[in-house]
């Protein structure tokens, strides 16, 4: 059950930014093994000038950031998460977005951090988590 957040610039346009959502949650399935109809997104487009990074940070040359921020139960292997990682950057390539441009952080917590909805921790109720370690 992962929470997404992407923001951007709001230079580019509504169907870039659906593009983009899409590609991430393509990946989330591809990678993790979330079920398709499990997605939670918020996508914010923002003045570009209220985007800020480093231009050349670790060596790469960025233009245009699009930050995805994913919350997600803990639990995957490194080998999952560093697909993870390629995998949005090729299918956000596939809509226009530089890979160089492409920043992700994972933040992860645990089933009883959770509640989508009626004030219940329905995770709690669930069996293993997509892609987690036993």
């Amino acid at each position: 059950m992962p929470l997404v957040r992407i923001d951007l610039a709001d230079t580019r346009p509504p169907h870039t930014r659906r593009g983009i959502a899409d590609g991430v949650h393509q990946a989330l399935v591809a990678a993790v093994g979330i079920p398709a109809g499990d997605r939670f997104q918020m996508v914010t487009a923002h003045p570009a000038e209220d985007l800020l990074f480093d231009r050349a940070y670790l060596g790469i040359e960025r233009r245009d950031v699009v930050y995805v921020q994913i919350t997600l139960v803990a639990g995957r292997s490194r080998a999952i998460k560093v697909e993870l990682f390629r995998r949005i950057a090729e299918n956000l390539a596939a809509v226009g977005v530089r890979p160089e441009d492409v920043h992700v952080t994972l933040t992860e917590n645990t089933v009883e951090d959770w509640s989508v909805g009626n004030g219940e921790a329905q995770l709690l109720a669930l069996g293993p988590v997509a892609g987690t370690l036993p």
